[in-house]
């Protein structure tokens, strides 16, 4: 038997970094999803690449080479699942970096075929209850990421501790967002900015 496993993510450093030690784990990366907010505009299309990953408005390729270091992790070398990334946008989060077997559901989603839009996608494919799924959404919405995995049973336990050590804890995220008047995801709100993003950051 096999379970899906979700956590959430305040970045994508932090999403693709729990990515790469599941793969280094064992878990095929046919088995894991990745969804990465784009609304700071931190992902390169053309380069598939994350050039700016401390957002201060430069492409730190160029700020390694002023300074002599060396930053492949961000210009290349990746393998597995990062390689897949493409972007796509979904209604009330935005433009999202995607890859993995998550991604033709919320394709779905994207285009309304998918029951329940992303809310629906997530509770039913990714392993979220449908009382968190809002917090998710919601997480993803401001700038978040999210990471599933399908794993063996009698492995669960591993991998979600992998899993946890820079996940959100959503029961927490989910009080936060309630103290600012929020009470659920709305696909039709607008999608985060850059400044809002990087704002929302700061909070946590």
């Amino acid at each position: 038997m096999s379970k899906t496993i979700s956590r959430l993510y305040n970045n994508q450093l932090d999403a693709r970094a729990a990515v790469k030690e599941l793969e280094a784990a064992g878990v095929s990366h046919g088995d894991i999803s990745i969804l990465v907010s784009n609304a700071d505009g931190s992902y390169d299309e053309k380069t598939k690449t994350f050039p700016d990953r401390d957002l201060d408005g430069t492409d730190d390729r160029a700020e390694g080479a002023a300074a002599g270091g060396s930053v492949g992790a961000v210009a290349g070398g990746t393998v597995g699942l990062l390689t897949g990334l493409g972007l796509m946008a979904i209604p009330g989060v935005g433009p999202v970096v995607a890859a993995g077997w998550l991604v033709a559901t919320l394709t779905g989603a994207a285009a309304g075929g998918a029951t329940g839009g992303i809310i629906g996608a997530l509770s039913q494919q990714a392993g979220i209850s449908s009382e968190e799924a809002d917090v998710y959404a919601e997480g993803l919405r401001r700038g978040g990421a999210l990471v599933s995995a399908k794993v063996d049973d009698a492995d669960a336990v591993r991998y979600q501790g992998i899993m946890d050590r820079s996940a959100v804890r959503i029961e927490d995220r989910a009080i936060a967002y309630r103290k600012t008047g929020w009470t659920k995801y709305d696909e039709a709100a607008a999608p985060y900015n850059r400044e809002q993003v990087i704002k929302e950051r700061t909070l946590y």
